[in-house]
């Protein structure tokens, strides 16, 4: 029963986040959506933070499994590599919070909501960095910062992903695969 209520809160919330953003959201609309007192949201949480906060450790977890479900353990890492950032990717461009949480922090810059969208980043290359370690220990890629590497591969394919379509055509998943291999994995130096 009390999980149920707690449960019934993070939806009613989200579902506010969703609509009116963060910033726009209040305890009073949240407990309405829930339909529950304000005080019932004040037993299990202390402020409309830390709602947010459970929302989206809630949130990774749910992406953690679509990242390892789209893993083919047999795949080459620069495979396997495209395809978790493929569904990551597809993942929050079909979750309404996200996307209203991003235009948030464009639009009004929420340092909240800032702050729990760079957890969402830390965790999405902290999952890479161990996939780089792994594949460091068998010998498919050469010794490297896991961390650094992890850092930059994800931006590079965030930004061929969504900014590059911006300014020019957008890039297929195998156009994408081919410029992650050709940077990261052979480099652009020309072989002696």
């Amino acid at each position: 029963m009390i999980q149920d209520k707690k449960l019934n809160i993070i939806n009613a919330a989200m579902k506010s986040f969703s609509h009116f953003g963060y910033k726009a959201t209040t305890m009073d609309q949240i407990a309405k959506i829930a339909q529950v007192g304000k005080g019932t949201i004040y037993t299990y949480f202390s402020s409309k933070e830390d709602v947010l906060n459970e929302i989206i450790k809630l949130y990774v977890n749910e992406m953690r499994q679509v990242a390892r479900g789209a893993i083919i353990q047999e795949d080459s890492f620069v495979k396997n590599f495209n395809a978790a950032l493929h569904a990551i990717t597809k993942f929050q461009e079909e979750h309404e919070l996200m996307i209203k949480l991003s235009q948030e922090v464009k639009d009004m810059g929420t340092p909240e909501v800032i702050e729990v969208l760079q957890e969402v980043e830390d965790e999405i290359c902290e999952f890479i960095e161990m996939k780089i370690t792994a594949a460091i220990q068998r010998g498919e890629l050469q010794k490297c910062d896991p961390k650094m590497t992890a850092f930059l591969m994800f931006k590079m394919y965030i930004n061929l992903v969504n900014d590059w379509k911006e300014r020019h055509q957008a890039l297929d998943q195998d156009e994408i695969t081919g410029f992650i291999k050709m940077y990261f994995i052979e480099g652009i130096g020309n072989k002696k």
